[in-house]
C-alpha cells in the first residue's frame, strides 16, 4: 500500500490475505505442519538409509529404505531429487556426526610416541564412526562430483592435521624427504589402510591399531642425515 509509514502497525493475516500474500515472518499453520513433516519424513528417510548402510548393505533399494523409513517408496522422491541425492545427504549426515572426532589428544611438543598413538586413537574413532558412509562415498564418488570434491577435502584436511602433529620430525627431515614421508604417513592412517587392517585382514581393534602406530612411527623416525634439497615443505614434492 503506497503512503504506508513505518510506524503503521504490521498487517494481520486478513490484511495479508487481502494483499494477496502473506507478510515477512508469517506462515499459516498449515504451512508449518506441512514444512515440518516435511523435515521429520526427510529426516526418517536418511536415518533409514544410514541404518541400512550399518547392517552392511551399500545398496539399498528403493522399497528396502521407505520400509525402514515407515514411508512409501513413491514419497522418498518427494525428498530427494533422485538416489544419489539421497546418498549425499546420508554421507554428510554421518560425516557432520563425525566433527566432535576431529580433535587429537596430542600437541607437536608431545613425544613421536605418544603423538603417533593419539593420532592412531583418532582416525580409529573416526573411522568406526563414519565407515559405512565412507565406503559408500568411495564407491560412488567417481560417479558424483559433489562427494568425489568432498572427499577430497577430507582426507586434504586429516593430511594437514598430520603433517602439523608431526611437524618437527618432518621439519628435521627437510625436502621430498619430508614429502614422502608425509605422503606414506598419510596413507598408513588413511581409512582405507584401516579398512584392509580391520575387514581385508581381519584385526582385531588393538592388532590393527599397533600395526599402524608402529607403523607410522617407523616412517617419521628420523634416522640419517636430512635431505640436501633444504628444508622443504611436506607438501612441495609430490
Amino acid at each position: 500500500m503506497t503512503g504506508t509509514t513505518k510506524t503503521s502497525p504490521p498487517a494481520g493475516p486478513a490484511d495479508a490475505g487481502a494483499a494477496g500474500g502473506a507478510p515477512d515472518g508469517y506462515a499459516p499453520p498449515e504451512t508449518d505442519g506441512r514444512r515440518q513433516r516435511r523435515v521429520h519424513n526427510r529426516d526418517a528417510v536418511v536415518d533409514a538409509l544410514l541404518d541400512i548402510y550399518r547392517d552392511g548393505n551399500l545398496r539399498p533399494s528403493t522399497d528396502e529404505i521407505a520400509d525402514r523409513a515407515g514411508l512409501s517408496p513413491r514419497s522418498i522422491f518427494r525428498y530427494f531429487d533422485d538416489v544419489d541425492d539421497l546418498a549425499r545427504a546420508a554421507v554428510a549426515r554421518q560425516l557432520s556426526r563425525a566433527i566432535p572426532l576431529l580433535p587429537i589428544a596430542a600437541s607437536p611438543d608431545d613425544p613421536l610416541a605418544v603423538r603417533a598413538r593419539a593420532l592412531v586413537d583418532q582416525r580409529f574413532r573416526l573411522f568406526g564412526e563414519v565407515g559405512q558412509a565412507s565406503k559408500v562415498s568411495r564407491l560412488r564418488s567417481p560417479f558424483q562430483p559433489l562427494l568425489a570434491d568432498g572427499l577430497a577435502q577430507n582426507r586434504a584436511f586429516l593430511r594437514q592435521q598430520l603433517i602439523e602433529l608431526f611437524a618437527p620430525e618432518l621439519h628435521r627431515m627437510g625436502g621430498s624427504r619430508a614429502a614422502d614421508a608425509a605422503s606414506a604417513a598419510d596413507v598408513m592412517t588413511s581409512f582405507e589402510s584401516y579398512h584392509l587392517l580391520t575387514e581385508g585382514r581381519q584385526f582385531g581393534a588393538g592388532r590393527a591399531r599397533s600395526v599402524m602406530v608402529e607403523a607410522l612411527t617407523a616412517i617419521l623416525g628420523v634416522d640419517g642425515p636430512p635431505s640436501g634439497t633444504g628444508a622443504g615443505d611436506p607438501e612441495g614434492s609430490r
